[in-house]
């Protein structure tokens, strides 16, 4: 699949580039270096996000490009979305029209494009766009090196997510060698947290429980509002949770203005919290998955701390 989606992109010349809303560290890292691949290769691109970039990832290169809009206008012939399993995930209009790539690693990818590249095996969707750029030839700068290695440390957990494994510190020296400084690209994104975070990780392990090594804890919109937080402020709070000793599996619950329930879910390794997320129409990864569902709040948490403790193996 990686050859079709080379031979598309050869065909053409301006395209768009996208990924999900709320955009973690593979799809911002990804999707700006997949940009400045084609850009190497003498194309016209642009990358358009719903929700723009979320602050931790602002001092990555390229980031103040990033267009941010709720439509993609514009004579792109191509639209490449990355680490997204449909177009309405990217919460995007003006895609539905556009001849469509799809580039995923998930295993709950979907194929929803003209031309779908979907590998689970790999790491990350930022070692798919490196072998992408390989393959065409493309001259790897320090500054897509440091786009690519942002996304590989995120999406793995800092290099300890299950699935991390030779090859992915294989990928990770490879763009070390062509200009990504590790330290620096880990400073930007683990110690530059806002003070409304922090006070909302305080009002989150507020609520914290634990039962049968599963962990849990919740935020209010009220507590949202008082700490004067944003939604990219709850990303990485459910690591807290799940960093604690005897936990298994943790759920990190927000609260939405709609009256809906963001679920963030993290294992270390003895649950597939995917097939959980898949549940309630989400997916991701084995030991890092997210979903929504309706609420009230305390419903919401009930229906997925039943499918969580009925996961016989964690007990």
């Amino acid at each position: 699949m990686l050859q079709d989606v080379l031979q598309q992109i050869e065909q053409r010349h301006r395209f768009v580039l996208t990924s999900h809303a709320r955009p973690d560290g593979d799809a911002v890292g990804s999707a700006l270096a997949c940009c400045q691949v084609l850009r190497a290769l003498g194309k016209q691109a642009d990358v358009v996000l719903h929700d723009g970039v979320p602050r931790i990832y602002r001092a990555l290169p390229f980031a103040d490009q990033v267009l941010q809009a709720s439509r993609v206008d514009g004579n792109y012939e191509a639209a490449i979305i990355l680490e997204c399993d449909s177009v309405h995930r990217t919460r995007l209009e003006g895609l539905e029209s556009r001849f469509l790539i799809n580039i995923d690693h998930h295993m709950s990818g979907r194929p929803f494009a003209h031309v779908n590249w979907i590998d689970p095996h790999a790491v990350a969707t930022a070692e798919m766009v490196f072998r992408l750029a390989r393959e065409a030839g493309a001259q790897f700068s320090p500054e897509i090196a440091t786009c690519l290695y942002t996304a590989l440390m995120t999406d793995t957990g800092s290099f300890m997510f299950q699935g991390t494994n030779q090859h992915t510190f294989a990928l990770a020296r490879e763009l070390v060698l062509a200009g990504a400084d590790p330290s620096h690209c880990a400073r930007n994104i683990y110690f530059a947290h806002s003070a409304a975070k922090m006070r909302l990780l305080g009002a989150a392990l507020g609520n914290l429980n634990i039962k049968n090594h599963v962990g849990w804890a919740w935020v209010t919109l009220q507590q949202m509002q008082r700490c004067a937080a944003k939604d990219e402020d709850c990303e990485g709070l459910v690591n807290y949770v799940l960093s604690i000793g005897e936990v298994e599996v943790a759920a990190f619950f927000r609260e939405l203005s709609d009256g809906r329930c963001r679920v963030s879910l993290r294992s270390k390794g003895k649950l597939d919290v995917s097939r959980i997320a898949e549940r309630f129409g989400g997916g991701g990864h084995e030991c890092a998955s997210g979903c929504a569902l309706d609420g009230p709040l305390a419903v919401a948490v009930q229906q997925v701390l039943d499918l969580l403790h009925s996961g016989s193996s964690i007990h």
